[in-house]
């Protein structure tokens, strides 16, 4: 179980008013003490998350938010934050501790702006006594059901699992889904630069092997500089190539013609994000000139290198074709804008530590502000000139 990626699990994000017990559901449902318990308010300061195995759902990860009526000084910085935590949500909680639930019920309307499933509980009911009739008045004011339970004493947490589990939306994607078959031959070139970590495969290269073995291709692997060799040990063309991006050119001149070629970045786009919308917003290229302005949207934080491909090689691409006074701002991790219309492209990585809520997330904020928007594989297939020649659907 530890070794699904988070960005395969289900998120489930725990939300509520200070001392509505969230901290204590989290530890209650993990089953350690994950989460700082106590009655002074605000005591989570930030969202705290833990990777855990839920029978019937599977590998997922529970999110501790804070208060949304956090009042202490970095309160409101906090509520921003929480409201963040929507963005790779895929299943709510959401915990009620009173009749008057404002900010609860903005939260439960988000999520269904989102298409959030949600699961609403009334909390702390070892200590009401009325709470039968409670359930009874939030089940009609807010129009859904209301599970009574008490996060210290363990009653009613079983019944809000299965709930979890049941509303958990039914989707089962592939990374190559489309591309190949069993029995298949798949090509993999894979670039060992500065940027792979020492001793290890980058995220998106163990993912797609696995799922290739799982599926029953053959998957044989080598770097750009042995790919001829690789192609020439065995008897007939792979069926399909799969490279990193930033070696596109040089991959498509050996590449046969019966082979079929995408890239990494295309299979995860695909995978987590829009692809038709990535199609679309790389149009965006020919409206550009040397006073335009583009964000470069990574989902890690890693230290830059020297090549690194979306702080160097991109801005160095991009500025070479459409001006050294082309500005480019380069954002990593959490940090996304909330307002894009600044910006003529947002070039997203191919988000392989996101799961595909968070990317869609971001995919929507730019649809919604009519900014275009693109992905690694997509661009960098375009700006060599073989968009047209890769597979990407």
């Amino acid at each position: 179980m530890q070794s699904v990626s988070s960005s395969e699990r289900v998120h489930i994000s725990v939300f509520g008013r200070c001392n509505a017990g969230k901290s204590t559901l989290v530890n209650r449902i993990t089953g350690q003490d994950v989460a700082i318990v106590s009655p002074v308010a605000g005591t989570t300061t930030d969202p705290v998350q833990k990777a855990i195995e839920i029978n019937g759902l599977g590998a997922a990860i529970i999110i501790d938010t804070p208060g949304l009526d956090d009042t202490t000084t970095l309160g409101n910085e906090r509520v921003q934050r929480t409201a963040k935590v929507l963005d790779k949500t895929d299943i709510a909680v959401v915990l009620l501790t009173d009749t008057e639930c404002d900010a609860e019920q903005r939260i439960i309307e988000e999520c269904r702006i989102r298409e959030i499933p949600v699961v609403v509980a009334l909390a702390h009911i070892d200590r009401l006594t009325n709470y039968p009739a409670m359930v009874e008045s939030l089940g009609s004011k807010l129009g859904r059901k209301i599970l009574p339970i008490s996060a210290l004493t363990g009653e009613g947490v079983e019944q809000l699992v299965k709930e979890i589990v049941a509303i958990r939306p039914a989707e089962e994607r592939f990374i190559t889904e489309g591309f190949c078959k069993a029995g298949d031959r798949v090509l993999l070139v894979m670039p060992q630069d500065k940027s792979a970590p020492k001793g290890r495969l980058i995220q998106p290269q163990v993912q797609t092997i696995r799922e290739l073995l799982d599926r029953g291709t053959i998957p044989i692997c080598c770097t750009p500089d042995r790919m001829a060799e690789a192609l020439a040990s065995i008897t007939t063309p792979p069926e399909l190539i799969i490279t990193d991006s930033q070696a596109f050119e040089d991959v498509y001149r050996l590449k046969p013609e019966q082979s079929v070629l995408t890239s990494f970045s295309i299979l995860f786009a695909r995978y987590k994000g829009d692809i038709a919308l990535f199609m679309e917003g790389v149009r965006a290229l020919k409206r550009l000139t040397p006073t335009s302005r583009i964000l470069i949207a990574e989902a890690c934080t890693h230290t830059p290198q020297n090549e690194d491909i979306g702080r160097v090689k991109l801005p160095r691409i991009l500025r070479k074709k459409f001006g050294e006074t082309l500005q480019i701002d380069i954002v990593g991790g959490a940090d996304y804008p909330e307002d894009l219309s600044a910006y003529d492209l947002v070039i997203h990585c191919g988000a392989c530590m996101f799961n595909r809520k968070h990317v869609l997330s971001r995919v929507e904020r730019a649809r919604t502000q009519g900014v275009a928007i693109t992905n690694y594989g997509v661009i960098l297939a375009a700006l060599s000139g073989i968009l047209d020649r890769v597979k990407v659907e």
